[in-house]
């Protein structure tokens, strides 16, 4: 009989140290060199503080940051309602503690019962919290149930709040959501089964290189954290980023205008201007030449130009609507005139780009100006009222410490709308890289879109602020109420054929709120809905065989409806809107060469003005 057992045990597999349900892997080995690593941990962890003083001890100015003062504003407000009436706040505190007891007693329940089939779960929001560790692990799986029941508590508490205006609603909802991702299981080493795991395994030797990151992070910011997402490196502007031949022709204050090398036998008569954000840099339609939307627009027979915007200083803090219009836009119109001597462009907008392409074609109608003859929009808004969690940033009070912020060096730090960006999936650009870097001490991979994130720009005053009020505060351009250079400016009068993309998870340019806009031209309005966000959706190269888009969608006001309705085609969406330009004008000409022969070349593309940190 103890021969027989001893065969059953033969025949068991030996238990893995990786086994997420056994205690081994959580036990630590070799107490004093994690003692002498947790030491040295914390000897960075004080030049990481020391970092952080140094420029405050210097005086230095460090700007105070206005949303912790307006997070706890309106999130009294939530408080208010649910403690100026026990009952009330008795109720709250009853379903929160109710679900604790429950919580609590199917894993008492599990532990006396371990081979019992756990019950269905709802699907998790926050990815990181999914793997088979938080599962098998009924003390880390307590966790995390215990931190989902308390996220969906709070988020309870926003919207079951009476006298919240949608603004201030919209406000809690955020912040509960970021404080949340803030203080999720997965940030901490003793809540987050692989990072503890992995403590003991290296014992503590991952703390000292985060720890040593984290202080050189901070040091590089200047006294604030600013997190790295990529090895920068690994990329360079020209060396395998945004390398395609061109030359810079023509440049103003605020702008150089690029041309591109014909790579075609025949090009199209239409030369194609594209404007791109002034929020981070153009480059981003040119990452390299697999990815480079600008590149295959040149093998499509496109005479592709440019706008490449300045990284404004206090030089540029007057800069407005205005000047980027009449120094950028109509300049490179003119540009392109006088390099081709066509007056007739196609002309693309991304982003703010294409707001300020929009606005500028409105201001040309007002003038009886017709130069630009078909209109793409990638994930551009014109209509902001459903703009999303962006409107968060955004109301009077807001904008005026904003505008009190910028006053004295005139204009806003690129890291500031950077850091407002990734705080809208906080859950995945922030707290990731954070665990990753500066708790498991892993350096990030490569990978050049995230280079180009990190390789933000500043924003001028004056453009700033009139972006931020008249689109997002008054919502003036949607509603025929914005005034550029003395004229009163009305979507209708752009009659043009309109392109207009949206791309379907998008966080910053939300699809529903670029469907509401694409109504409110005058012309034709092509809406088309590319999968993924607002940059994959966008650099989606045919070769990558990835996602798909929906176009010919119904005549509706109604953005689910026309996406049900809507045709679905596998890949990108680029040969798609190839294929719509050429049927508005496919005349083609000779290969030009760059500034023809009316313009000297300044420099090689991507030239200097991208360069500039």
């Amino acid at each position: 009989m103890s021969d027989s057992k001893r065969d059953d045990s033969a025949g068991k597999p030996p238990p893995s140290d990786k086994d997420a349900a056994s205690a081994d892997p959580y036990k630590v080995r070799d107490a004093e060199a994690m003692a002498m690593n947790f030491a040295r941990a914390l000897e960075n962890l004080g030049k990481a503080a020391s970092a952080w003083l140094a420029p405050r001890e210097r005086g230095d100015r460090v700007e105070a940051d206005d949303s912790m003062s307006d997070m706890v504003k309106t999130l009294s407000g939530v408080s208010d309602y649910w403690l100026s009436d026990p009952q009330r706040a008795f109720d709250a505190q009853t379903r929160l503690l109710s679900g604790y007891f429950g919580l609590w007693t199917q894993s008492m329940q599990r532990l006396s019962n371990p081979n019992e089939t756990p019950p269905p779960q709802a699907p998790i929001k926050d990815k990181r919290l999914s793997g088979d560790d938080w599962q098998s692990n009924p003390f880390f799986d307590f966790l995390r149930q215990t931190y989902l029941l308390t996220s969906d508590w709070a988020e309870t508490l926003v919207s079951e709040a009476d006298g919240l205006d949608a603004h201030t609603r919209h406000k809690a909802s955020f912040y509960v959501r970021q404080i949340m991702a803030a203080i999720s299981p997965a940030n901490f080493i003793v809540t987050n089964p692989q990072l503890y795991r992995e403590t003991v395994e290296t014992n503590a030797e991952n703390l000292v290189r985060g720890m040593k990151m984290l202080a050189e992070d901070i040091g590089a910011g200047g006294g604030e954290l600013k997190l790295r997402q990529t090895d920068m490196s690994q990329f360079a502007l020209g060396r395998n980023l945004a390398m395609t031949p061109g030359k810079v022709v023509a440049k103003s204050d605020i702008c150089q205008i690029i041309q591109y090398d014909a790579a075609t036998d025949s090009v199209l008569k239409r030369p194609l201007l594209i404007c791109p954000p002034w929020i981070n840099k153009f480059y981003i339609l040119d990452l390299n030449p697999e990815k480079s939307f600008i590149k295959w627009c040149v093998d499509q027979g496109h005479s592709v130009f440019v706008i490449s915007w300045v990284n404004p200083d206090a030089r540029h803090a007057e800069k407005d609507w205005n000047a980027y219009i009449h120094d950028g836009i109509d300049l490179a119109l003119d540009t392109i005139e006088t390099a081709t001597g066509e007056r007739d462009v196609n002309a693309i907008g991304y982003c703010v780009g294409g707001t300020l392409m929009s606005a500028a074609l409105a201001l040309h109608a007002a003038k009886g100006i017709a130069r630009v003859k078909s209109l793409t929009l990638l994930t551009s808004q014109v209509d902001f009222t459903h703009a999303g969690d962006l409107k968060v940033f955004i109301d009077e009070a807001q904008l005026q410490a904003l505008e009190r912020q910028m006053g004295s060096k005139g204009y806003l730090d690129g890291s500031k709308m950077a850091t407002a960006f990734n705080m809208l999936r906080a859950s995945e650009l922030i707290w990731p890289y954070f665990v990753n870097n500066y708790l498991k001490g892993q350096e990030p991979l490569p990978f050049d879109l995230l280079y180009w994130n990190a390789d933000s720009t500043r924003m001028s005053a004056a453009n700033h602020l009139f972006y931020l009020r008249s689109c997002y505060l008054e919502n003036a351009l949607s509603e025929g109420s914005m005034v550029l250079d003395g004229e009163t400016l009305s979507l209708k009068d752009i009659t043009v054929p309109v392109y207009d993309l949206a791309t379907r998870d998008d966080h910053i340019a939300p699809a529903r709120s670029v469907f509401e806009g694409a109504r409110l031209f005058g012309g034709e309005v092509n809406f088309v809905v590319a999968g993924s966000g607002h940059i994959s959706g966008i650099v989606n190269p045919p070769s990558r065989r990835k996602y798909q888009f929906w176009s010919n969608g119904p005549d509706t006001e109604d953005y689910d409806a026309w996406l049900a309705a809507a045709t679905e085609t596998p890949g990108s969406w680029w040969p798609h809107w190839q294929a719509w330009i050429e049927a508005r004008d496919a005349t083609r000409v000779a290969p030009r060469k760059p500034g023809g022969d009316a313009l000297s070349p300044i420099e090689d593309a991507p030239g200097s003005f991208v360069m500039q940190a």
